[in-house]
């Protein structure tokens, strides 16, 4: 399982840095200013209903089922079952499509209210919106053969794919001077890019053998039934966190130019561990707990998610505290540079500090939620999901006065603790999880090595700088890369040390 996750982690990883190559490309050249904060809502909108109604209600509900039919139906009956959720899927997503475009003004309205007193803005963004929004129409049939992949533990392809998003935008930016400005280029990017996806992984799944085809969607059929059962309270679980997401947007709206593309850039800093470790495990764990509940090997689903919860702890814990150590010139030396100001470093500094409080418990949940997918309960964390999300969402309201954009970053923090412990406590009532020596074993080598990695943070930062001569444009990295390079040494010296003096052993399949 952990060389699954090293796969799908991997083409994860290379997903992310040419992500942030594309954004490094965007911020220097759109800043943090009114087209940013455009272009911004134009991309969020389509990936909060994706969200919604695409990967993370979607795969909850689909992955386990298709698995279940794999595993214990009979011949073909898995590929009918996706035959018919992929037609349904689409036939949903054009009407969707259908309604949007035309409301379109009215849309950008409710989801940044503070644009109407900008009609550039505003304009732009819903120019913007209407060509990025079929995007959600290609993703949603992406996630769909992502999930009929992974059943079949063919992780790359799907994985991979979120590549050509970022080199699609790339290349439209490349292409700027074709577009009336820059949000234009690359918001014909994003749209490109989701046909370029959907192309590959349904390549993929042609070559397997596995691919969906239209077939009448029936309503009657059991199979369907079940999935609609496990499916609703899995949207609305999907539309509670994406409630949050929403009014990061509406309240960010309502701020300063440049709020939202400051919540936008620290997002994406904090999405690089999120994406590369978090989902990778999640994407893996999900099949493998689902496959062995249902041969009757619970012990081994247990371990399976001990193991991906401390492999998912281990990697991800170096970032958090990197975020609340060292926010400013992190965003200093990765985004400073072109339109993006010393004062946009500053801005999106607080809400990257105020991520890292996040981090931690938003990687988990990925593991302690797959007790309840893998079983087809998606009614249980839709409760704890939405008593966090109004946790959340009455925070984002009263924080943000006092602290503006990253008051909103700090109420998520928040919602995501209270949501993990809800996970953990359910869970364990219900016998459905069994946290075990190994687990325990490597939060105290975790626990450890971020102490020395903070230490070396706070304290390495000065002398880094004074050991770092003037390089013009490179400064400020050559500081980072330093310190990155001792923390990482000491935080994996320690680990390994702790993992070694109680005999864990440091691989598993």
């Amino acid at each position: 399982m952990i060389r699954a996750i090293l796969s799908v982690g991997g083409w994860t990883l290379v997903s992310r840095v040419t992500g942030f190559a594309r954004d490094v490309v965007t911020a220097a050249i759109l800043g943090a200013g009114p087209i940013a904060d455009a272009f911004v809502v134009a991309f969020r909108l389509p990936n909060h209903f994706r969200a919604i109604f695409g990967e993370g209600a979607f795969n909850t509900a689909f992955v386990p089922a298709y698995a279940g039919h794999s595993e214990t139906g009979e011949a073909g009956a898995a590929r009918r079952f996706a035959s018919r959720v992929f037609t349904l899927m689409l036939i949903v997503q054009i009407a969707l499509l259908a309604l949007a475009l035309p409301g379109m003004p009215w849309i950008v309205r409710a989801l940044a209210p503070g644009f109407s007193e900008d009609p550039g803005r505003f304009d732009l963004a819903v120019a913007l919106t209407r060509i990025t929004f079929p995007y959600l129409l290609a993703m949603t049939l992406v996630t769909l053969l992502s999930g009929v992949l992974n059943a079949h533990r063919r992780f790359a392809a799907a994985a991979g794919a979120p590549v050509l998003l970022n080199l699609s935008m790339l290349a439209a930016l490349a292409l700027a001077f074709l577009f009336p400005n820059v949000a234009y280029a690359a918001a014909w990017g994003v749209s490109v890019s989701g046909l370029l996806q959907l192309a590959l992984v349904w390549w993929d799944c042609r070559r397997a053998g596995i691919a969906p085809a239209l077939a009448k969607p029936s309503l009657r059929d059991p199979a369907m039934t079940r999935f609609f059962k496990v499916l609703g309270p899995a949207v609305i679980g999907s539309a509670g966190f994406q409630i949050a997401s929403f009014a990061d947007t509406i309240l960010a709206s309502t701020l300063a130019a440049g709020a939202v593309s400051a919540l936008y850039y620290a997002d994406r800093l904090y999405q690089l561990p999120f994406g590369v470790i978090a989902i990778a495990a999640g994407t893996v764990l999900l099949p493998e707990m689902s496959r062995r509940i249902a041969a009757g090997d619970v012990a081994g689903a247990h371990a399976s998610q001990n193991r991906a919860a401390g492999f998912s702890l281990a990697l991800s814990a170096p970032f958090a505290v990197a975020f609340l150590t060292l926010p400013e010139p992190i965003m200093t030396a990765l985004f400073q540079r072109g339109a993006f100001s010393a004062e946009d470093s500053a801005r999106a500094a607080g809400v990257l500090a105020a991520y890292g409080l996040a981090l931690p418990a938003v990687v988990l949940i990925r593991s302690a939620v797959a007790s309840f997918y893998a079983r087809q309960d998606t009614t249980t964390p839709l409760v704890a999901s939405l008593t966090a999300i109004a946790l959340n969402v009455a925070l984002k309201i009263v924080l943000t006065g006092p602290y503006g954009v990253a008051g909103l970053a700090m109420a998520t923090a928040v919602g995501a603790w209270a949501n993990l412990i809800l996970l953990v406590v359910l869970a364990w009532r219900k016998g459905w999880t069994a946290p075990g020596r190994s687990l325990g074993i490597t939060i105290l080598g975790v626990a450890v090595g971020c102490g020395a990695l903070g230490a070396i943070a706070v304290l390495g930062l000065p002398l880094a700088e004074r050991t770092v001569p003037p390089l013009p444009h490179l400064r400020e990295i050559a500081v980072l890369g330093l310190l990155g390079l001792a923390g990482a040494s000491a935080y994996g010296l320690i680990l390994l040390a702790t993992l070694r003096l109680f005999r864990l052993p440091l691989r598993r399949a």
